[in-house]
């Protein structure tokens, strides 16, 4: 049986929510530096010129490469003979979160009631999501999530007779009606299958894939490389000022559903695609 202190998850936690905010990772950079050499719009070019310029400043000055430090998500894969001593993993998580929030000067974006609206003062609670797993591994994945992009994210339950003309059809429609208000150049996530709640969580843990990186299915990579044809083609563009370049991947994952129903989640990420991961 694998333990794992309950202050170490705390302090790693608190390191991976500044990086979140300080590092934008390679794939996402390169990404932006690929789509320079495709995008047909001057102003998208420009654009793209400052995103990468921004997130060099972030990381010389570990600073926050947008206002919106969002939600922290966090998927972790507990191993069923790994043990936490000293406390819960929810409370780690959350105290790492307060922590690093705190000492790395982030802005809190968590209201404690969404109807009262009072901020919580410390950016928890986190959204903490737990796969059990074989073995003793214990591996945390965390994102950033920006309340802009999340806004216009969707989820529908379409019918079988849908089919996957249906199911693009409510992915282009989702971007088309976001326009500029996700932040565009996007990262979007798509759940196909599952429920009403698995289908979320799916688009959501597909963002965590880095970006660039196809479907291991290959009729499913095919459909992330249809959909950025298509979605670029809505000439939305970065910043939504015109351009070839409204997204810079678009993941896929699928599950099992019921024979009545055929479940669609399109969550969007804005330029921003913040995620960390450690392992212990």
């Amino acid at each position: 049986m694998k333990e794992i202190e309950y202050q170490d998850i705390v302090d790693e936690v608190a390191r991976i929510c500044q990086e979140a905010n300080y590092d934008l990772g390679e794939d996402v950079v390169n990404a932006f530096k690929q789509s320079m050499k495709t995008e047909k719009s001057e102003a998208g070019k420009s654009i793209l010129n400052q995103l990468i310029a921004n997130a060099d400043i972030a990381t010389s000055n570990r600073v926050p490469m947008c206002q919106d430090t969002g939600v922290s998500v966090f998927i972790v894969k507990l191993g069923q003979d790994c043990h936490i001593t000293g406390g819960s993993l929810q409370n780690a998580i959350n105290e790492g979160v307060k922590k690093g929030y705190d000492e790395g000067y982030l802005r809190y974006s968590i209201v404690d009631d969404p109807l009262n609206r009072k901020n919580t003062g410390d950016n928890t609670p986190a959204v903490i999501h737990v796969e059990l797993v074989e073995g003793d591994g214990f591996e945390v994945q965390m994102s950033a999530k920006g309340g802009g992009a999340e806004n216009m994210s969707a989820m529908k339950m379409l019918t079988p007779s849908a089919g996957i003309e249906g199911v693009k059809k409510f992915i282009l429609d989702t971007v088309r009606e976001a326009g500029p208000n996700a932040c565009p150049p996007l990262v979007i996530g798509i759940g196909i299958g599952g429920n009403f709640e698995v289908a979320p969580y799916l688009a959501k843990k597909s963002l965590f894939r880095p970006v660039g990186e196809r479907h291991k299915n290959s009729e499913l990579a095919n459909l992330e490389e249809e959909l950025m044809i298509e979605v670029n083609k809505l000439g939305i563009g970065p910043q939504g000022m015109g351009g070839s370049t409204t997204a810079i991947d678009i993941k896929v994952e699928t599950a099992p559903c019921h024979i009545a129903a055929l479940p669609i989640a399109v969550n969007l990420n804005c330029h921003a695609s913040r995620h960390k991961h450690f392992a212990m």
